[in-house]
């Protein structure tokens, strides 16, 4: 059996390798298009290549590999929103609604690791024990007398409530906490 001449044929032959149905679709037989695979070994082997999407991953996780061989220099390019073969805007929506988001610190006011909005809404030296441990981040008491890092988080927040679509009441909180004008 010959090996994959080109990336693209090496994928069609991994899909239908580990895909029952594509391979069906196809044309192909499963234990043929695996013998094809299996052949590449030398110069061009395009084994390193990411399995079919089947065995795991999705929209966003292919695109994350695809980001990831292009900066390696692989020479494929991203395909422009609306081009054949470029993710819909429904395949977005779909896999939004079963992505995993990478989870943050867990922190909360009953365990004494966050101020209540009335408070000022801020971490205590508790949650930022915990931030800090967590992620390996040096978050550092609040400044309200003055200073680089007050302007600083003034600045910053007074976009995030600008910015909100909601009321934002832990970020106002926060700005009268650290005394930053107009709050």
């Amino acid at each position: 059996m010959m090996p994959a001449t080109s990336k693209a044929q090496f994928r069609f032959m991994k899909a239908a390798a580990s895909n029952p149905a594509f391979a069906k679709r196809s044309g192909i037989a499963p234990s043929v298009a695996s013998e094809f695979t299996s052949a590449n070994s030398g110069k061009r082997s395009y084994s390193r290549l990411p399995e079919h999407k089947a065995s795991g991953g999705g929209l966003y996780a292919n695109i994350a590999a695809k980001k990831r061989r292009i900066a390696q220099g692989s020479g494929e390019r991203m395909r422009k929103p609306g081009s054949p073969g470029a993710p819909t805007a429904e395949a977005f929506r779909e896999s939004a609604k079963t992505a995993k988001a990478e989870g943050g610190v867990s922190l909360s006011v009953g365990r004494g690791e966050k101020l209540s909005t009335n408070k000022g809404a801020g971490l205590t030296a508790k949650g930022r024990e915990k931030y800090n441990r967590e992620t390996g981040s040096n978050l550092k008491p609040p400044q309200p007398q003055g200073g680089a890092r007050k302007d600083s988080f003034c600045a910053r927040m007074s976009g995030v409530v600008k910015n909100s679509k909601g009321d934002a009441p832990r970020a106002k909180a926060s700005l009268r906490r650290w005394k930053c004008p107009g709050w």
